[in-house]
């Protein structure tokens, strides 16, 4: 596995967000930040210690990267892969 990861790819398989598509209209919107940077690109990479700040409707989470991922796993496996910050 490479040191880095989509960004689009990582928030699907960490599963934050329901499908890969949807992970990329998230992307596209302009409203995800990488270490406090505005994601402009969906293949942004991200690398583990990287801060993900994620506006949803109702909260916004803000997680660390622990790991990458090779595959959509079950939820344990997923939540393994960040960790959230208050």
């Amino acid at each position: 596995m490479s040191a880095t990861q989509r960004i689009d790819q990582w928030l699907y398989f960490a599963r934050l967000i329901k499908s890969r598509s949807q992970a990329q209209k998230f992307i596209e919107s302009r409203v995800v930040r990488l270490n406090r940077v505005a994601v402009e690109k969906v293949a942004a990479t991200l690398k583990p210690g990287d801060v993900l700040t994620l506006p949803f409707e109702r909260d916004v989470r803000v997680v660390r990267v622990l790991a990458l991922a090779t595959r959509r796993g079950p939820a344990d496996e997923a939540r393994a892969l960040y960790e959230e910050i208050d």
